[in-house]
């Protein structure tokens, strides 16, 4: 809803009662002329205060302009008497330095009822008093005052007072639930953390020999095919392969390099210990 600052009067010229004269048209002719005179007053004090309004902005701004010119002057003046040559200046003595700070003022009770304009406090002056609902009050059991039924200036306020303490609340709320969760999960972040390679392990892996390392790798973690080890580490089956398929998993006590095997035709030969005699020929 906008709000008229200055409003001209009147605002019809024509519209109004004739007295019971004998000339109707003599009498509309100088209730007009009369009207737009008064048009014309209004108009001229409203454009007066209007360029008096003018006048103090610019008149503060003139104020602003003049103070910063003379500080630009005195810190000219400052830096063209500074000689490098003379005065030296460490970098400690740069970096503990405190840094410039303006005083500026900040402008409060923006919307104070000193604050307003002066057709605002006269629009406001003129306007007809709120009925006397203050002495019900007292009647009422639930404690409200009965004019805010009627007027209410403070209803805008409260309702932005409330949004705030709500969203607070909602924030709050949020914060305190990030922090449960992170107490109940501390480790939600790094569930699966990737296992870090060192040369190390890797000549721990050759010096079994490279064809260990390769039944290893395809083996995967534990023993296990690497088909069914998941990424989060979790051993799976699949539906499609039957369950006595994949071998149990060696105990961590028992790993020990698989024994070469030979074919029949080419086993080494016994110890001599153990060669059975040779046959006697008869």
């Amino acid at each position: 809803m906008p709000l008229v600052t200055r409003n001209i009067e009147p605002r019809h010229l024509c519209r109004q009662t004739l007295p019971s004269v004998r000339s109707e048209l003599e009498c509309m002719t100088n209730i007009t002329l009369a009207n737009v005179i008064r048009q014309l007053g209004s108009l001229s004090k409203f454009a007066e205060d209007i360029f008096g309004e003018l006048f103090t902005q610019a008149n503060t701004f003139a104020f602003r302009v003049s103070s910063l010119v003379e500080r630009v002057d005195r810190l000219q003046v400052k830096v063209t008497q500074l000689d490098p040559k003379e005065e030296e200046v460490s970098l400690q003595g740069i970096n503990t330095r405190k840094a410039f700070k303006s005083s500026t003022t900040q402008d409060q009770k923006l919307f104070d009822r000193d604050s307003l304009p002066v057709p605002v406090l006269e629009t406001y002056g003129i306007c007809n008093t709120p009925p006397p609902l203050n002495i019900l009050s007292p009647y009422r059991d639930d404690g409200k005052e009965a004019l805010k039924f009627y007027t209410d200036p403070s209803y805008f306020f409260d309702l932005w007072k409330e949004k705030m303490l709500q969203d607070t609340k909602d924030i709050m709320k949020e914060k305190r639930k990030h922090r449960k969760e992170k107490k109940d999960n501390p480790n939600r972040g790094n569930v699966n953390p990737r296992k870090i390679k060192t040369r190390k392990e890797e000549w721990e892996k050759l010096k079994m020999g490279q064809e260990f390392v390769e039944l290893k790798d395809r083996q995967g973690p534990a023993g296990y095919p690497s088909n069914v080890v998941y990424q989060n580490g979790s051993i799976g089956s699949d539906e499609s392969m039957e369950m006595n398929y994949y071998p149990p998993p060696p105990q961590s006590d028992s790993i020990s390099p698989p024994s070469p095997s030979y074919p029949e035709d080419s086993l080494p030969p016994p110890p001599l210990d153990f060669r059975l005699p040779a046959p006697q020929s008869g």
